[in-house]
């Protein structure tokens, strides 16, 4: 399975930088690093980033990060992933920027989401 992480341009320029990232700084204030399926992507993007224009969507294979990876109750009781480690540049499969064109929603790459 896809797992998403949205950063903020500036993360995003310091994950290119530095190759590795412990997380957001509310990441790093829950002890694991929040990310999100497709399906929960735009409601998180929503959630979070409501005033925010720009965001950065990064795609990882669940596999390729390991056993740091645990699927645990959030919103509404589902299950998320949490990665209780760092995201590394070489585990990144890909990335866009997307911006919020309207005030309630993003622009979401959708068929890449799936992909």
């Amino acid at each position: 399975m896809k797992v998403f992480k949205l950063l903020l341009p500036d993360e995003m320029h310091r994950f290119r930088r530095e190759g590795v990232m412990a997380g957001t700084e509310a990441d790093r204030a829950d002890g694991f690093v929040h990310l999100s399926t497709a399906a929960q992507l735009e409601a998180t993007a929503r959630r979070h980033y409501g005033q925010v224009e720009h965001l950065w969507v990064l795609r990882f294979d669940e596999d390729e990060l390991g056993p740091d990876l645990r699927w645990e109750p959030s919103r509404g009781g589902k299950l998320f992933p949490h990665l209780y480690g760092a995201l590394n540049l070489h585990d990144l499969e890909w990335d866009a920027r997307v911006t919020r064109p309207e005030a309630t929603m993003w622009d979401l790459p959708a068929g890449w989401l799936l992909a």
